[in-house]
């Protein structure tokens, strides 16, 4: 197998700027949620590239596909750490709204790269 170089996937760079857009987000939660909802929520978006960069580094596909599927888990987790927050009340229906669409793009287009690869 051909490594990627994780830097040209479309999905790499789109959850770098879905980890800008958590933090953005998270920055308005109430100081009592810092290192709970906050930190779980922002640490959720850093591993959706993180594993997607060190799953490319591997000799197979079917090790990358692990750290894709763990990529894509991690965006899963994020989205029910969303509706915690919306919830509770901590972002407005319109950027829950906003932010929920976004993960959920991200969830799809990991879920198709999972099922290009052989």
């Amino acid at each position: 197998m051909p490594r990627h170089n994780f830097r040209k996937l479309n999905i790499w760079n789109d959850g770098i700027t879905f980890v800008a857009m958590s933090y953005k987000i998270t920055k308005s939660f109430p100081e009592s949620e810092t290192y709970g909802l906050i930190s779980q929520m922002n640490r959720c978006a850093i591993s959706i590239p993180s594993n997607i960069s060190e799953g490319s580094a591997k000799s197979t596909y079917k090790h990358f596909k692990i750290y894709l599927e763990t990529s894509l888990g991690s965006a899963f987790e994020w989205e029910t750490q969303l509706e915690v927050a919306k919830n509770e009340k901590y972002v407005s229906q319109e950027s829950y709204e906003e932010m929920l669409s976004a993960i959920q793009s991200l969830q799809k287009r990991i879920g198709s790269f999972i099922d290009r690869l052989a």
